[in-house]
């Protein structure tokens, strides 16, 4: 029987593109010998000290709240609460369309079987240092050059090989899903090998 290989993805709830790859990576699961954890990271944490655009610096205000959410629930219960939490918080966000706030945090709790009341804790330092501690724990081997997705995996050789992205969009399914996984962690272990990018001409497609 083959043993099946622990796969980690870093996520921020806010980023579209990292729910893209998480679902994406959810349908390998179903056609590779891997299991995906998922880990927090926080583009509010990233973006710390940096020059950006007024709104996108009320984003990065805003972001703290789910992750400091998602830690919450983490330290309180364990990582593998994260999956179903990362599932509930991303459908409200990114195909409800809906306002980041008490009342979206505390219904996707609620989705995911736990205490709504830990929405307080988007508004709270408490697990920050939990958070911040989980964010470089994903950056480390990648730079702070990039943000979310971030993921670490079994490259072909046994080491561990850790990467940002893919960047796709629609997620593939299926076989079609297996094979980027297969290409991508081809390209990801290949010493030397550091980026490969084109232009993006399509928004985020959520289905």
């Amino acid at each position: 029987m083959t043993e099946r290989a622990a796969v980690d993805m870093w996520f921020d709830p806010l980023c579209p593109w990292a729910w893209i790859t998480s679902r994406w990576l959810l349908e390998v699961e179903q056609v590779r010998d891997v299991d995906i954890r998922f880990h927090v990271m926080s583009l509010s944490v990233l973006n710390e000290g940096r020059d950006l655009p007024e709104q996108y610096q009320e984003l990065m205000r805003t972001g703290w709240g789910p992750v400091r959410i998602c830690i919450a629930a983490e330290q309180r219960h364990g990582a593998e609460v994260l999956r179903k939490l990362y599932t509930a918080l991303g459908t409200r966000i990114h195909l409800g369309k809906q306002n980041l706030g008490p009342e979206l945090y505390a219904a996707a709790l609620t989705d995911a079987g736990l205490d709504p009341a830990l929405a307080e804790a988007a508004g709270s330092t408490e697990y920050d240092e939990a958070l911040r501690a989980s964010h470089e724990a994903g950056m480390r081997p990648v730079g702070t050059d990039v943000g979310t997705p971030v993921i670490h995996a079994p490259g072909p050789d046994g080491g561990q090989v850790a990467f940002f992205g893919p960047v796709v969009t629609p997620a593939p399914k299926g076989e079609a899903a297996g094979r980027l996984w297969d290409g991508v962690l081809l390209v990801s272990a290949t010493p030397g090998f550091f980026e490969l990018k084109r232009s993006r001409d399509l928004d985020p497609i959520f289905d």
